[in-house]
């Protein structure tokens, strides 16, 4: 029945949003992180998406035929880590220095908040969604 894809899309939005949620997450947890090498630093994630239309769903055999949004994959940034000169830290190297992930708290808490809100817009559309569907079946009463 088409008039139920609306719950496929919806979920797959919120399955999206769940893993972005996940990575902001991690990202936040690790921001303070230090290391004593600059290859070994915690570097931040990002997901990356990707909308699936109908007909391509189909060709590619997923479970799902109608259009979706998908996780794409996660990617690692490539951004330099922030150099900090502590050299009472145990993790120090022989200079003295730490690094840390190069991760804006500023940037991942909009992520989150921007996150959190599509999650609660397609709850929204979930619930709007059954309602219009639970009149639609009263009118015959």
């Amino acid at each position: 029945m088409p008039s139920f894809k609306i719950f496929d899309i919806a979920g797959s939005g919120l399955s999206a949003q769940s893993v972005r949620l996940n990575t902001v997450a991690s990202n936040l947890a690790n921001a303070d992180s230090v290391s004593g090498d600059p290859g070994s630093v915690y570097k931040a994630r990002h997901p990356v998406f990707k909308a699936v239309h109908a007909a391509l769903a189909a060709t590619q055999g997923a479970a799902q035929s109608g259009p979706v949004v998908q996780v794409a994959g996660i990617v690692e940034s490539h951004a330099a880590p922030t150099v900090r000169h502590d050299p009472g830290n145990p993790l120090a190297d022989a200079q003295g220095n730490v690094y840390a992930p190069n991760v804006n708290v500023i940037e991942e808490m909009t992520d989150m908040i921007s996150a959190s809100r599509s999650y609660q817009n397609n709850v929204e559309v979930m619930n709007t969604a059954k309602d219009l569907m639970l009149a639609t079946l009263k009118l015959g009463q």
